[in-house]
């Protein structure tokens, strides 16, 4: 089974790196970009048979590694 997750900053905390991704399409010619917001997305191969169970363990996981619980949130897709 495969879990995905997605992290992203929290709603208020500023993203200096989307700032940079958000200036850099400007100067290539995006124009209307008005906001970006950089995240990361990782992938686990699990054992687990049973997608709820799946989906709780990834959670702990997050709150234990993946996503820094202050500033981050996470979204677990079983896939």
């Amino acid at each position: 089974m495969k879990a995905r997750v997605t992290i992203m900053l929290k709603t208020g905390v500023l993203d200096p790196q989307g700032e940079a991704i958000r200036h850099a399409l400007g100067n290539l010619g995006f124009k209307g970009v008005e906001g970006v917001r950089q995240g990361k997305v990782i992938e686990l191969d699990l054992a687990a048979t049973d997608p709820a169970a799946a989906e709780a363990e990834v959670g702990r996981m997050c709150e234990a590694l993946l996503a820094n619980t202050v500033i981050e949130s996470w979204r677990v897709e079983i896939l």
